[in-house]
């Protein structure tokens, strides 16, 4: 069959392997679509760094490695034990990989794994592929309201969703999202379905601005020309948001989301930082400000966001801004997303489409 590997920095090759065959407890599928997610162009641009290059603790396996964790598909085959998926059944995949036994998973913190992995970084196949095999505990159901197009968007809502379920943030909120990228939108899209009623929104690209407003922020900034804690104290009664969820991941941003909470608010941090950072302490101490780390999602995540796009509550197709096929996923995929980013927010890959 035919899949995307990565090799290393820049080394993305579409090639054969054999096509895998499910144990107890796991199904093939056959991806439909597939979204190329911000880790990938790092991996490539600048990795491996998540992707292991010795045996992964848990899958055994290191690059070269088949890259897609944003995706969902329809069920082929059910292997020996498989009562709950029969072929035919249209899933997402939840891709994270954990051991189970460590205490984080232990306490269901299956995202904080001592040990955990991808599906799509650190083995056991990936979406852009023809088929893959994955365990039963990966999978979720889509009805039959809820498109594969969308599908291949639930891990990155449920990014979304998982920092606003973690964050202090409740009905009535102020809210500032740094970086109006893929995250950003997914984070707006959580709060719209909650209710949430002043969502302001920073992102230097006008592009993105447009998108954030279209997704439902009330407030959208430009950081090169608007005084963000000015501002967020002006529509803020003088005192600046409650919460900020930083997905945007660059030390300016972190400055200004510092002044812009106001006393005893929280900064979330959504982003993957691609080097270190700085924080004065005293500008946390001085007025009880609190800084959080999230970190993808846990269990119940996939569900409530499945469910919120069955219900109407979350509407995320126009997210979507550009199809490829498998055999494209460099040059119009990985490249496009290089070179035109403001434009896009995600690419998806028909591998097997559908509706």
């Amino acid at each position: 069959m035919k899949a995307v590997r990565f090799h290393g920095q820049k080394d993305l090759r579409y090639e054969d392997i054999a096509i895998p065959k499910p144990g107890k407890g796991q199904v093939k599928l056959k991806p439909s679509w597939v979204g190329i997610c911000g880790t990938d162009l790092h991996e490539y641009l600048g990795g491996p760094n998540l992707c292991p290059t010795t045996p992964h603790p848990i899958t055994g396996e290191q690059v070269p490695l088949t890259f897609g964790h944003e995706f969902s598909g329809v069920i082929e085959e059910a292997g020996e034990g498989v009562y709950d998926y029969k072929p035919g059944d249209r899933v997402v995949v939840q891709p994270i990989i954990y051991d189970g036994t460590c205490g984080a998973c232990l306490e269901g913190l299956i995202n904080c794994c001592y040990s955990n992995g991808f599906v799509g970084l650190s083995g056991w196949g990936g979406g852009l592929s023809e088929h893959v095999v994955v365990p039963t505990s990966t999978l979720y159901h889509l009805p039959d309201n809820v498109s594969l197009e969308v599908g291949a968007l639930v891990e990155p809502l449920a990014v979304g969703w998982h920092a606003v379920n973690v964050s202090p943030y409740k009905a009535g909120d102020a809210v500032l999202i740094l970086g109006g990228g893929p995250i950003g939108l997914s984070v707006i899209q959580a709060l719209k379905a909650r209710g949430a009623g002043k969502i302001i929104v920073s992102e230097v690209s006008p592009r993105r601005r447009e998108y954030a407003k279209q997704f439902g922020a009330h407030h959208v900034l430009d950081p090169a020309k608007d005084d963000i804690v000015a501002k967020c104290r002006e529509l803020c009664e003088k005192q600046g948001v409650h919460v900020v969820f930083d997905c945007a991941g660059v030390q300016a941003g972190l400055d200004q989301a510092v002044h812009a909470v106001r006393a005893r608010g929280t900064i979330v941090n959504v982003a993957i930082w691609e080097k270190p950072c700085s924080i004065h302490p005293n500008d946390l101490v001085f007025k009880e400000r609190r800084y959080t780390g999230v970190a993808t999602y846990v269990k119940g995540d996939f569900q409530e966001v499945i469910d919120a796009i069955s219900s109407g509550k979350m509407t995320p197709h126009n997210m979507i801004t550009k199809k490829i096929h498998l055999n494209e996923v460099e040059e119009k995929g990985f490249k496009t997303l290089i070179n035109d980013k403001d434009n896009q927010v995600k690419v998806l890959v028909e591998v097997g489409g559908g509706r």
